[in-house]
């Protein structure tokens, strides 16, 4: 009779260093995951600073300590408008549109209109579908547009009322941040709504156009409208043709919008990113620890004749 040949453990795997090439196998993975959440993960502290950013004006509104009052700078914006010749005009080749608007009283500076002692915001724009909330800034310079929605110098201030006709602009497929990029979905009877000094305007979108490079576009007041503009660029990376959502006042303001108004923003949602980066990250640790581990091994007894 025979025994059969047992297998005994072998002795204890120590980690070591993996090769360097499964060093720069996991490297070259993790930094490719990095790079392709960035613009996620940076799109979202944008919103979140944005977000920060409205939230504290919303406060100072709310503070009845305010010099001048929310009231009396709306009286004075609305007197500026009425003192403006407003009037855009998008020419040809152009990515923005150039304010064509003029004032008849020199004493209502367009820097000091809606401004509050605390913060350089205007108003607060909210696109519900496209998932947009942002503050909106004085002016269209560069620096403005990386912070948020910029209000277009020499057309209505975005405070309301017939004949007004307001246009606001925002970057679209920036790395760092979302601004507009979805403005294309935007479609005529969509709402979206500006708060300005605890007032809420909303808009419903009448017309959606875009105007291709060799194409000019006239935004002028149109008598007895109210009217607001947005405006953008698209294709995404080429920029060579603009896009205008174009919305008229509801009147009266939806109740639902009147109950929104003030409420914190809820962008940023869930940090999805921030999960992938953490499970991305410890699968490549993983994956370094196995491959430092040597292969198994296995040891055989010889075998044994069992005596008759």
């Amino acid at each position: 009779m025979t025994v059969n040949a047992t297998s005994t453990p072998g002795p204890a795997r120590r980690w070591r260093r993996p090769h360097w090439l499964a060093f720069a196998a996991a490297l070259l993975a993790w930094i490719g995951m990095l790079v392709v959440l960035y613009p996620e993960a940076s799109s979202w502290f944008s919103q979140y600073n944005q977000s920060a950013l409205i939230e504290s004006y919303d406060e100072q509104l709310e503070d009845d300590g305010l010099d001048p009052t929310a009231a009396e700078l709306l009286a004075e914006a609305r007197s500026y408008n009425e003192a403006l010749n407003a009037g855009a005009l998008l020419e040809e080749n152009e990515r923005l549109p150039t304010g064509d608007g003029s004032s008849s009283d020199g004493s209502l500076e367009y820097e000091r209109m809606l401004r509050t002692p605390r913060s350089d915001l205007m108003a607060r724009l909210r696109i519900p579908d496209i998932d947009v909330d942002l503050p909106v800034y004085h002016g269209t310079s560069d620096d403005t547009l990386d912070r948020g929605v910029g209000h277009l110098e020499g057309t209505s201030l975005p405070v309301g009322g017939e004949g007004t006709h307001s246009v606001l602009t925002a970057h679209r497929g920036l790395a760092h941040a979302t601004m507009f990029t979805n403005l294309d979905r935007v479609e005529t009877g969509d709402v979206f709504s500006i708060e300005v000094l605890g007032e809420v305007l909303s808009y419903r979108v009448v017309r959606t156009v875009v105007v291709e490079p060799d194409e000019s576009e006239a935004l002028r007041p149109v008598v007895g409208q109210d009217l607001v503009t947005l405006v953008t660029c698209t294709p995404l990376g080429i920029n060579t043709q603009r896009i205008l959502v174009t919305g008229e006042r509801i009147l009266p303001t939806p109740e639902s919008e009147i109950d929104a108004m003030g409420a914190k923003p809820d962008l940023p949602r869930f940090s999805w990113w921030a999960v992938i980066a953490v499970c991305g990250t410890l699968l490549v640790i993983g994956y370094l620890y196995i491959a430092g581990l040597p292969p198994r091994r296995r040891q055989e007894k010889p075998a044994e004749q069992a005596r008759p």
